[in-house]
């Protein structure tokens, strides 16, 4: 079996919309914005905590978080 990909399309025009770029919401969640490529190119995954920052910044409704982050 394979490496998961997630879609994470949706996650990145929330990211926009709040936070005007990557670099910006990267800072508001407290990792860097190369961290932050990472998990989002899938070299690495977001934890929970990652998660849970996410949803306070981009105000997220916890009933979509899995649109936002477990699209396959």
């Amino acid at each position: 079996m394979g490496k998961i990909r997630f879609d994470y399309s949706k996650l990145r025009g929330r990211i926009v919309e709040k936070c005007g770029s990557q670099k910006a919401f990267a800072g508001k969640i407290g990792i860097s914005e190369c961290t932050l490529t990472s998990k989002m190119m899938g070299y690495t995954y977001f934890n929970q905590k990652d998660i849970i920052s996410a949803i306070k910044v981009l105000d997220i409704d916890p009933g979509e978080v899995s649109s936002y982050f477990f699209t396959l």
